[in-house]
């Protein structure tokens, strides 16, 4: 069995390539379909982000109605519950899953409330909104983008 450090950056690449996949996939792909749940990311949060210079204002505040942020809490708590098993089975993993969760809810939200911060802190964030919406897939860490082969330029 694998010890709780190996677990843990195990989960840290884990939620990385979640991280890219679910960006990728499902928020640009199946978001494509106006008609879809995950529709929101293209349709208001980056029409809104784009229009605003990277600041969305459903972010200003905690989610109240059903905009964009409030959808995101949704699926991140769904994936926060897919993983709760995972703190009997491997526990550093359950940890790193959690971690990366709530560290990535705090950049991505602080990217669109704080604009000078995204365009220092997550350049490859920034230009995903601003330059090019079929790059730079992961918010949190670029990694998987390197590894596919999908890191725009910053």
């Amino acid at each position: 069995m694998m010890d709780w450090a190996m677990q843990f950056i195990f989960g840290l690449l884990a939620a990385n390539a979640g991280e890219w996949f679910i960006h990728r996939y499902f928020l640009h792909g199946l978001g494509q379909n106006p008609q879809s749940f995950w529709a929101y990311h293209l349709y208001e949060h980056h029409t809104v982000a784009r229009h605003n210079d990277m600041l969305d204002t459903g972010y200003q505040k905690w989610p109240k109605l059903w905009n964009s942020q409030a959808k995101e809490w949704l699926v991140l708590i769904c994936i926060l519950i897919l993983n709760l098993p995972f703190f009997w089975l491997a526990n550093g993993y359950a940890w790193a899953i959690f971690f990366s969760v709530f560290i990535y809810y705090f950049l991505h939200r602080q990217a669109h409330c704080q604009r000078d911060w995204a365009k220092n802190s997550l350049p490859w964030h920034y230009r995903h909104h601003l330059l090019n919406d079929n790059a730079n897939w992961c918010i949190t860490h670029p990694l998987f983008d390197y590894l596919m082969k999908t890191r725009g330029k910053v």
